[in-house]
């Protein structure tokens, strides 16, 4: 390692202030391969703990998240820009999943049922992986992380962590929660490298498998980096998530609920409300109230408890944002409210938008966006919803808002996204696999399916001896 190898560093920073929060030393892909050896140390013994003994010591570690949450909800809305009192909501967010997967552990994990023969023993067992390659991403840096790090862990894996560059104190809270477990330290090791190397240590063999949230050219790119080191991965890449509003739905409860999706953490969400299609019947009144509460937002310091959106978390994230919406007008796009960018102290904001008489010729239709923009089309029936629904590269999420069951049933199974929401949306239920279509990615997290992915199948096929 060359001297200036060992003194690279990389910042984070408050995105309102603009002051500098924080240095970390790039760690070289010798210091990482280290890291990754002694993780493998590690799993050797924690995969052999039974599959209740990993479930009480991560119980105990959640615990760590709760002693602390609001010095890390501090911590993410200092780096990424997310209102104080949403930060720690997230925190919250986070144990519910880790609780709800730790408490399908062992049913999920069990041997597979299979049906007696007659002088045989047979199993289907599942197997942890080794060591897990966990990517995470800075949207919702608990949230994401927790998906991944918590199933690979209890599943009997090691992690080698790496948190997104902008909120890297969350990767040494994680290890601080799951690093320094009694008996079992380093099961989580947590680095700091540039893509480089990410990419190097994937191509090295020396993981097992990658769990990666981030862009569609990011994922593209891990994907590479996996085939070559033959292993498997997780992606998820975004998404474009379409809303529709039948003629039979609550106006009100559907303008709150899909405002709200799209606005929610300055609209920085993968599953966040994209699209908006508004049957022609109830067109102006969902148009009104939803123009109402988009002009309610108050942007400011995330610390202000009476800011209810916050800064983008980078500057050139407005630059996107501001080219749809302007390309989308010179087309015959309108705007209704927002649609520009604000400079509030050092931090760079998107006004909360509305912009109506849109088409799928814009790109502010095709595009993700990642930021507080909500385009409203009207429609004539339940057919041309799903068609436009369907006219993405993305599937991530689906909503319907409407009191009918059977067409939200008809809906669901038009629809070709990983979930479909009725009369709510931008919500993960640990219960259910969080999985996506198309550009969206591969694999899938939380429920059951997350422990299927981070695990490999292994038969167990015995003849018994009768002499």
């Amino acid at each position: 390692m060359s001297e200036g190898e060992s003194c690279r560093t990389i910042s984070t920073s408050n995105p309102f202030t603009g002051e500098r929060i924080a240095d970390y030393r790039l760690e070289p892909y010798e210091e990482v391969m280290a890291k990754v050896a002694g993780a493998r140390e590690v799993f050797l013994r924690w995969k052999a703990l039974p599959v209740s003994g990993r479930v009480e010591i991560l119980g105990e570690a959640l615990g760590y998240f709760e002693a602390r949450s609001e010095d890390i909800a501090r911590d993410i809305s200092m780096q990424m820009g997310r209102p104080l009192a949403h930060a720690r909501g997230e925190i919250n967010g986070l144990l519910e999943r880790g609780r709800y997967l730790l408490s399908i552990a062992e049913a999920a994990l069990a041997p597979d049922p299979l049906p007696a023969k007659e002088g045989f023993d047979r199993a289907i067992t599942h197997e942890p992986l080794g060591v897990v390659f966990v990517i995470s991403a800075w949207n919702y840096p608990l949230l994401i992380a927790i998906n991944g790090v918590m199933a690979a862990l209890v599943a009997g894996n090691a992690v080698l962590f790496k948190h997104s560059s902008l909120t890297l104190s969350i990767g040494r809270h994680f290890a601080e929660a799951f690093g320094h477990l009694e008996g079992y330290e380093g099961l989580l090791q947590d680095a700091v490298m540039d893509h480089a190397t990410t990419g190097r240590v994937i191509e090295s063999g020396g993981v097992d498998h990658v769990v990666f949230t981030g862009s569609v050219g990011g994922g593209k790119t891990i994907y590479a980096h996996v085939a070559k080191a033959l292993i498997g991965c997780n992606l998820e890449l975004g998404g474009k998530d379409g809303a529709y509003v039948a003629a039979d739905a609550d106006v009100g409860a559907s303008a709150e609920a899909l405002v709200d999706g799209a606005m929610y953490n300055a609209g920085q969400s993968c599953c966040g409300v994209e699209r908006v299609y508004v049957h022609e019947s109830v067109y102006d009144d969902f148009l009104e109230r939803a123009t109402s509460l988009v002009r309610a937002y108050r942007l400011g310091d995330p610390l202000d408890p009476e800011t209810t959106m916050g800064p983008l978390s980078t500057a050139k994230a407005a630059v996107d944002m501001r080219r749809q919406v302007e390309d989308a007008v010179a087309a015959g796009a309108r705007i209704v409210a927002g649609g520009t960018v604000e400079q509030i102290g050092q931090g760079t904001f998107f006004a909360p938008t509305l912009i109506v008489d849109v088409t799928h010729d814009m790109a502010l239709m095709q595009e993700e966006n990642f930021g507080p923009i909500l385009p409203v089309m009207k429609v004539a029936s339940d057919e041309e919803a799903v068609r436009l629904v369907n006219d993405s590269c993305f599937g991530l999420t689906s909503i319907i808002c409407t009191r009918d069951r059977d067409r939200a049933a008809a809906f669901y199974d038009a629809v070709d996204t990983g979930t479909v929401f009725m009369n709510r949306c931008d919500y993960l239920d640990p219960a259910l696999c969080w999985t996506g279509r198309k550009a969206t990615g591969r694999g899938g997290g939380l429920s059951v399916i997350a422990y299927h992915n981070l695990t490999r199948p292994k038969s167990y096929h015995l003849k018994k001896v009768t002499k």
